[in-house]
């Protein structure tokens, strides 16, 4: 369990990135903070590993408040994944994966053969092993980078718009990948988006953020859905001028489902 605890942070120049935040994060599960650029989401999830160090407030792992811990140890025990996967250019995709299993010391062959396994889990076989991250895609990259948050098996994953740089499509895909990895490996995963489509699909707890990084509702996705805590959340959400209402319609002995403009949004079975 993560608890942030009336969090502040004030960065040199005198900007306010955060004020007063709290929030328990459940184990086990992948709470989702959204919010539009500027409330402080990316603040918050760096300051769990200690990328950001704090002004106010404190962060209790497991009750255990990180600022005793050792920023080195404390990254090296969480799995962090960013936007462009981050992965170093001069090694193989092997030896990325295998990089902090290496840095504890853990010997070059079972680092890379632990390497080969969570490459397998994400979905990448021993074709890629030996390639340079140039010579993947976009989305093979962020699986790599996923793997490598993954190959020291940490309980904590922490996921900074790992999705935001690849096309649509390829984006879709590792969404799924990331509902199944969880469903397989039970993480306790913060993850940080400005788009409410990607937080309604992978949270089971969805953090709204106004500017700031003030709460403006904290709930389930279908929670929120069904009672947005102000006007604010329900455009944030898309519920302003009917959007997100769905109906039901027959069409040639099938009941479709259709938008509010009467667009085919999928068949109920």
């Amino acid at each position: 369990m993560i608890e942030f605890r009336s969090v502040g942070k004030r960065f040199a120049d005198g900007t306010r990135a955060v004020s007063d935040f709290s929030l328990t994060v459940p184990s086990h599960t992948t709470t989702v903070l959204v919010g539009s650029s500027g409330c402080g989401k990316t603040t918050l999830l760096r300051s769990v590993n200690r990328m950001v160090d704090l002004t106010e407030g404190k962060i209790l792992i497991d009750d255990d408040d990180i600022a005793a811990r050792d920023p080195v140890q404390l990254r090296r025990s969480i799995g962090y994944v960013m936007q462009h996967a981050g992965l170093l250019p001069h090694r193989r995709v092997i030896d990325n994966v295998a990089t902090v299993l290496r840095l504890n010391g853990v010997p070059k062959a079972a680092a890379r053969q632990r390497a080969a396994q969570v490459l397998e889990t994400v979905g990448l076989d021993a074709s890629v092993h030996r390639k340079y991250p140039s010579q993947l895609s976009g989305g093979q990259q962020q699986r790599v980078g996923v793997a490598r948050a993954l190959a020291n098996d940490p309980n904590i994953l922490l996921m900074d718009e790992p999705f935001g740089a690849v096309d649509p499509i390829v984006r879709a895909e590792l969404q799924q990948e990331m509902r199944r990895l969880q469903q397989d490996l039970k993480k306790t995963i913060v993850f940080v988006t400005h788009d409410i489509e990607e937080a309604f699909a992978l949270g089971d707890q969805v953090v709204i953020l106004r500017e700031g990084g003030k709460v403006a509702q904290v709930g389930a996705p279908a929670e929120i859905l069904a009672r947005p805590a102000d006007e604010f959340v329900a455009r944030f959400i898309g519920l302003e001028h009917g959007r997100r209402q769905l109906r039901v319609r027959d069409e040639n002995g099938r009941r479709i489902v259709v938008d509010e403009h009467g667009r085919p949004a999928g068949v109920l079975e």
